[in-house]
């Protein structure tokens, strides 16, 4: 590289971003970007790569090895060598004030207009997110990095001009959460030592960098930046999180212990681990979620190789399953004997405009949900929808009255005695012609968004984002692999490729007839179908959906000299 420059070409004009050696930039210039993309962020975020890129790539080996022995026939369990960890009493470091109260948390991707309805929606969280819910452009984790930097610094507006109107943040906001994509996901358009940086790191480093003195300021009254961190399913895991962390911590001069995260339990190897990952997280932790889409999903993948443990219709698949049950029971417990919080699930449902009956209903299933989660002793829980947070919020009030939490008034010591078993336990339920087709028409159209720069995406009166892309491609899959039956029909069809290949084309149909034949013709849906179908009748199941499609959203733009 020519002086540590790195050139790409803006509007006919010369511009560049200035680069750390062995750090290169292949997204587009941009202004706004180069604010985030300084050279001293980009030297923080590529000495993070260079001290953990060995962990990262040694603990991403350890997953393929579990991968291996579960397809040969293995169950995933509690490790014996960590049995002291289990067993011995300690607790996490004490909970931060400013992260108390967490009785409602919404989510949601990293765009302007949705940051700020999000801190104004009176939840107590905003998770802002950069994985299942963002689409990982280049635009869009640049644009989300620039959006989260302007909440903290307090000048985040932001004009729609379609109603014009202007949205800015109130007085009273929701604390802001940040969850960085996972370990497997690269992030092709900054190469570190020529290699692609790894996308957690490129979206906790930046955050932090530009952030943790703000935040500590304005939301976390002395502690944080604060964290959601996905997909993890060891413990050594989090204990490369941990050395990221306390690395952040130095660098930045503010104390041990200073930056929080919650892990969210969304794969089914990780259950087993809840009380290794709290404790190689002891000083940094504000407890566990149940991400639930996802572990259903991790369920179908642990098991692929399987044939006695397929699921039933995913919308059947719900939290009173006893294996999921029992998840939700054993993580309050850990949490609880730990000293941190356990959060319950997403409400995914959005409200329906045009027909209120309908919208009761709806909003009658979310109260449900929640009173399950309350009574069992969840600290707070997820809403996808600003709609949804009074509902969710009265029903937690209720319960809790004024507590922050129920860390020390519900312990659920009845869930010690949670066995594998139960945590393995094969749902209940039957496969459906409608299962095959809501999966179809699903993930081809979560996955056509996605193509076009959209990570969250309402269906059906739900708000997905690629968890349920997720679930419904590998149940396709396996499904297609075993050619089960489907048994309750009544007349039982065997899911084979001719059937699949119908149900597609007959799906794409109506997807054009629903969205229209013009919004058909313009979008990714073609792309989409293509991806999903081989995804689904590939002969091994790829890891993530999203490490395919991946390939379709990079966008390198063209170096060129800078002037000297």
């Amino acid at each position: 590289m020519d002086q540590g420059t790195h050139p790409t070409p803006a509007a006919g004009t010369e511009s560049y971003y200035v680069v750390p050696d062995g750090v290169d930039i292949l997204g587009r210039y941009d202004e706004e970007f180069a604010k985030i993309l300084t050279k001293d962020a980009l030297k923080f975020v590529a000495d993070l790569q260079r001290e953990f890129r060995s962990d990262i790539k040694y603990a991403l080996e350890r997953r393929k090895e579990a991968k291996k022995r579960y397809n040969e026939g293995a169950l995933p369990g509690f490790d014996p060598a960590t049995s002291h960890i289990r067993e011995e009493e300690w607790v996490c470091a004490p909970v931060p004030p400013a992260a108390a109260d967490r009785k409602v948390e919404i989510t949601g991707p990293v765009d302007r207009k949705m940051v700020i309805n999000a801190l104004n929606s009176g939840a107590k969280v905003f998770m802002a997110d950069f994985e299942d819910a963002l689409s990982p452009s280049w635009e869009n984790l640049m644009s989300g990095q620039v959006n989260l930097k302007d909440a903290l610094d307090g000048t985040i507006s932001f004009h729609d001009k379609v109603r014009n109107r202007v949205y800015k943040l109130n007085q009273q906001t929701a604390k802001l959460f940040v969850r960085p994509r996972g370990w497997h996901l690269p992030e092709a358009h900054i190469l570190i030592d020529g290699e692609p940086a790894a996308g957690c790191l490129v979206d906790f480093g930046f955050y932090f960098y530009h952030n943790h003195s703000a935040f500590r300021r304005t939301q976390g009254a002395g502690f944080g930046p604060f964290f959601y961190l996905p997909k993890m399913e060891h413990s050594r895991e989090a204990k490369i999180w941990n050395s990221v962390f306390e690395k952040a911590e130095n660098v930045a001069g503010i104390e041990r212990g200073s930056i929080r995260a919650t892990v969210l339990i969304e794969t089914l190897p990780a259950v087993f681990q809840m009380n290794e990952i709290l404790y190689e997280l002891k000083e940094h932790s504000v407890g566990l979620n149940c991400g639930r889409w996802d572990y259903i999903f991790s369920y179908v993948k642990t098991f692929q190789a399987h044939p006695d443990r397929l699921l039933p219709d995913r919308v059947q698949v719900g939290m009173t399953q006893h294996f999921m049950k029992s998840y939700s029971d054993l993580l309050i417990r850990t949490c609880h004997r730990r000293g941190v919080h356990a959060m319950g699930g997403m409400a995914a449902q959005i409200p329906i405009k045009d027909d209120p009956v309908a919208n009761e209903a709806a909003l009658e299933l979310v109260r449900k949900d929640k009173l399950r989660e309350v009574k069992a002793g969840h600290d707070g829980t997820w809403a996808a929808h600003p709609g949804l947070i009074p509902a969710c919020m009265e029903v937690f009030n209720n319960i809790m009255s004024n507590a922050p939490n129920q860390i020390e008034a519900v312990k659920r010591e009845d869930a010690a005695n949670i066995t594998e078993q139960d945590l393995l336990q094969i749902p209940v339920g039957v496969r459906t012609e409608e299962g095959l087709r809501l999966n179809t028409r699903v993930g081809i159209q979560y996955l056509a968004a996605w193509l076009s720069g959209s990570g969250c995406v309402p269906l059906y009166n739900l708000m997905e984002d690629a968890a349920t892309a997720e679930i419904s491609r590998v149940q396709n899959w396996q499904w297609l692999k075993y050619e089960v039956e489907l048994n309750g029909d009544g007349h039982g069809e065997k899911v084979k490729k001719e059937l699949f290949d119908r149900v597609v084309e007959e799906e794409m149909g109506r997807i054009e007839k629903e969205v229209g034949t013009e919004k058909f013709e313009k979008g990714k849906y073609k792309e989409a179908c293509k991806i999903f179908a081989r995804q689904c009748t590939s002969p091994t199941l790829d890891d993530f959906l999203t490490l395919e499609a991946y390939n379709y959203i990079v966008l390198h733009h063209p170096k060129v000299k800078a002037l000297n």
